[in-house]
């Protein structure tokens, strides 16, 4: 069976994070493992309380996992400080991960701040190199690029700037529009790709964008080019919030087990 690793919070209410992750890798019949980078106390309605977990330790999840049941492929989420994101970028250089998937993970459904200025600056100096893929949202890519993205020429642009700092793809998602949920990929070899679908209307998008990665990285892990493991995921995320839960007060979680 191969595994993979997530390197990303907890997520209280097991809508997103760690805990969406899990069930993303189980739902995909692969191994879950997990290095823990912060705890929260979130719900459907927002973020209450997040609690860091000591960067030292952090390396230790990472290089214990590595040293017993190898990764196949590892996702990277939640990383909320610069001392984390410079402990998670050494330890995964020194056990010569492969499969990186980077989902930048800024800010909550919610709304809620999830990362300081300090800890973009090196997410983009040192992950942003390491990862194969790098999956941001619209939001995200415009911290990351540090512009405004309106249109389509301009995710373009921006998945294109991004993939001058990696060492492989990057998918930027444009699900935050009012009607179109359409990604472009720009892939490791500089085609660009757009994946077109319709925006789902739903509510119930609480871990889409870690749902969305964890898939990618199983993807990968079983040996899937980018390309293929880039669209099977988008169309598991795509079932995941068309067949949806209500549960909570806010933005409810995605069905992760909509295909068993």
């Amino acid at each position: 069976m191969k595994a993979v690793l997530s390197i990303a919070g907890s997520d209280s209410s097991g809508g997103a994070g760690i805990q969406a992750d899990i069930k993303t890798i189980a739902a995909h019949k692969l191994y879950a493992e997990t290095a823990i980078t912060a705890l929260t106390a979130q719900n459907t309605t927002g973020v209450y309380g997040v609690v860091e977990v000591d960067p030292e330790f952090v390396a230790q999840q990472i290089d214990v996992v590595f040293d017993d049941i190898r990764p196949d492929a590892v996702k990277i989420g939640m990383v909320s400080s610069a001392a984390i994101i410079e402990a998670i970028a050494e330890r995964l250089v020194a056990n010569e991960a492969k499969n990186i998937v980077l989902d930048p993970v800024m800010v909550a459904t919610s709304g809620a701040r999830l990362i300081d200025d300090g800890a973009v600056e090196a997410l983009v100096a040192k992950l942003l190199p390491l990862a194969d893929i790098v999956t941001p949202n619209i939001p995200e890519a415009e911290v990351l690029c540090g512009r405004a993205i309106a249109f389509d020429e301009d995710m373009e642009s921006a998945a294109k700037e991004l993939a001058e700092k990696t060492s492989g793809a990057v998918l930027v998602k444009g699900g935050h529009g009012t009607e179109r949920a359409d990604d472009v990929l720009v892939t490791e070899h500089g085609r660009v790709v757009w994946l077109r679908h319709k925006r789902i209307e739903t509510e119930n998008t609480h871990g889409t964008g870690c749902t969305l990665s964890s898939a990618i990285a199983c993807g990968l892990a079983q040996d899937f080019e980018m390309q293929a493991a880039v669209s099977k995921a988008k169309s598991y995320v795509t079932g995941a919030l068309q067949y949806g839960l209500a549960l909570g007060r806010g933005n409810g979680p995605l069905n992760h087990m909509w295909d068993y």
